[in-house]
């Protein structure tokens, strides 16, 4: 077969190995196997499944490269298969099922009909309301969207710090992460940069629940303070401002009144870091343009190139300074100064 028909046949088929994954992540297939193998039988015995279509589901999950079947029909996890288990460090169980689960599996449909019409956000044709007030109003996908923030920051955070390694961050004594959720990524620069502290600024029913905030957990709660707020009215003041994967979720001028407020209550040599998915070159592939299509399918955002960014910066009252780039990874950093 032509490299070329395999590589469309792989394309039309995607979706049954992303499916495959996200139902042996939803019925809790990887958290019930470990390194020793453990028969189909027993895995549904223990899981409540029906035996014969379990077995198919651990097969199909072998064939994936998540788990290795021996010739006793067992089953253990493959280094890949540990990384969906729900206590792992980098765990990636919740990206799976907030991307395939039903709420954004159910977007897609909307596709065609928006490119013709010209009007993205499937989130509101699918179920009459933006995303967020979608969270707001199904406790579920609530919990799903924040384990799966979670999941991505377990990576952005090493991706925006190696983006910075060669960064002089002494000159700042007061970090601020905007829409910062729970404080992963904030924790993580307070604990490489002990002379900081930190501020986390999210809505207020993000950050009132203290038993899923970071700054306890990974101990620096003495040097971070979250914030509850709105960033479309005010922005609490700092020296620097961080926000990770925020400004791909808002249309052009949404973006700039966020900055424009970030700009006012910023020190007067303040400095502000987007972290974002950017938009490689025409020739070159990347992750960013085909996130770029889930955006047009959640919300009103965008992924952008770093010429856009910088455009928005310098909208908002920002000096655009440098886009920084990871060693390895997907994101990258670009940095304005107050001007």
């Amino acid at each position: 077969m032509p490299r070329e028909e395999v590589m469309v046949m792989d394309l039309i088929f995607g979706r049954w190995r992303s499916q495959t994954l996200f139902t042996g992540v939803k019925l809790g297939i990887f958290d019930a196997l470990g390194e020793k193998p453990k028969g189909a039988s027993a895995v549904a015995q223990e899981l409540g499944l029906e035996a014969t279509l379990c077995y198919r589901l651990l097969r199909a999950l072998g064939c994936l490269e998540l788990l290795i079947e021996d010739k006793n029909r067992a089953f253990s996890l493959s280094p890949a298969g540990q990384l969906l288990q729900s206590d792992h460090p980098q765990t990636l169980r919740g990206v799976t099922l907030l991307e395939e689960g039903p709420e954004h599996y159910a977007l897609w449909k909307h596709l065609p009909e928006m490119i013709r019409e010209g009007r993205q956000n499937a989130f509101v044709r699918e179920f009459g309301r933006m995303a967020f007030d979608h969270a707001d109003q199904s406790p579920a996908y609530a919990e799903v969207f924040n384990q799966a923030m979670s999941s991505y920051s377990n990576a952005h955070a090493v991706w925006v710090l190696d983006a910075l390694e060669n960064h002089d961050l002494s000159q700042f004594a007061h970090l601020c992460d905007v829409a910062g959720g729970h404080g992963h990524l904030m924790c993580t620069f307070l604990t490489k940069y002990p002379h900081l502290r930190g501020t986390v600024m999210d809505l207020p029913n993000v950050v009132e629940n203290k038993e899923l905030l970071w700054a306890d957990r990974m101990g620096v709660g003495d040097r971070c303070t979250y914030v509850g707020g709105d960033m479309f009215e005010e922005i609490p003041a700092a020296d620097a401002y961080t926000m990770k994967m925020i400004l791909h979720d808002w249309n052009d001028e949404e973006c700039v009144q966020i900055l424009s407020n970030i700009r006012d209550s910023a020190s007067p040599k303040g400095r502000v870091f987007v972290c974002e998915h950017i938009v490689s070159n025409p020739e070159t592939p990347h992750f960013s343009k085909l996130f770029d299509i889930h955006m047009m399918c959640w919300g009103t955002g965008r992924e952008r190139t770093s010429e856009e960014y910088r455009a928005l910066l310098e909208r908002s009252g920002w000096t655009y300074i440098n886009t920084w780039f990871p060693s390895q990874g997907l994101m990258g950093v670009i940095e304005g100064a107050k001007g």
